[in-house]
């Protein structure tokens, strides 16, 4: 009896133990590491360095406000975007903040917070091809890219046209930039907050948005892990943000504004 008593408490004791460290919230979790690590891309205007190599952007502030009312620090990190969802179920990181699309698709490897931002696919061409395309149909044998894993590839392969152009995909929206820019190929398909921030300055001052075609309009949304506590807590922070004006006031200062109102209606 005395054996089986103590058999008894020691399985308690594992179960216990089990619980309290394997079960730990995701919220507890991040307040624990006194950190939210947050996988990002570079791009403007949501994260990007400016002239000084500091970390700027819409998401870059958003996300610094949210993690001074948790009492955590924010942890920036660069990940390969068509990895996301595997660097966060491994806890990699522990949100996905970089203009991240809401899709149904997505809904099964992570919970999304309230949408802060309305967001579409646009394509993005040298201002000496403005007459030589003008529709999805004048592009259908062109060369085009996007990010890997993006809303944008999503768009390619959804429109009827540009599925059958000659697609290869890139690591990153800022890298689709670079191939344009290159004569790689002969045209973009990226987001239009980066295609707002960017067409018409520096390298690109010779790059337009095509007039007319709006492929896909989503939002944008945090991504955090299947059943996470963060979600809830983030979703109550936002709700503080928008009420206080603080959100507006980063909107405004990327030029987001027309978005953000749309989003929240604010």
């Amino acid at each position: 009896m005395k054996k089986f008593l103590l058999a008894a408490l020691a399985l308690v004791m594992m179960l216990t133990c089990f619980t309290a460290c394997g079960g730990q919230s995701d919220l507890a979790y991040v307040e624990d590491n006194g950190k939210l690590t947050i996988g990002i891309t570079i791009y403007s205007p949501m994260n990007y360095y400016d002239d000084n190599g500091d970390l700027i952007g819409f998401d870059t502030e958003f996300a610094k406000a949210v993690c001074a009312k948790l009492g955590v620090e924010p942890d920036f990190k660069v990940i390969d975007w068509k990895n996301k969802e595997t660097e966060l179920k491994a806890k990699n990181i522990d949100a996905i903040w970089n203009g991240l699309t809401v899709t149904e698709e997505r809904r099964e490897n992570m919970d999304f917070s309230t949408s802060y931002l309305i967001n579409k696919q646009c394509i993005v061409i040298k201002k000496e091809d403005a007459e030589k395309y003008t529709s999805t149909e004048s592009l259908k044998d062109a060369l085009l890219t996007a990010e890997a894993e993006s809303a944008g590839e999503t768009a390619i392969k959804a429109d009827k046209n540009l599925k059958n152009a000659t697609y290869n995909p890139s690591d990153s929206q800022q890298n689709a930039f670079v191939a344009l820019l290159a004569g790689n190929v002969d045209a973009i398909v990226v987001d239009y907050t980066m295609a707002k921030s960017t067409c018409g300055s520096g390298d690109y001052k010779d790059f337009v948005m095509i007039e007319g075609i709006e492929l896909t309009q989503e939002e944008y949304a945090i991504g955090f892990r299947v059943g996470s506590d963060m979600t809830a807590k983030v979703n109550k922070i936002i709700e503080e943000l928008v009420a206080d004006g603080t959100l507006k006031k980063i909107a405004e200062k990327y030029d987001l504004t027309d978005l953000y109102e749309e989003a929240l209606g604010k």
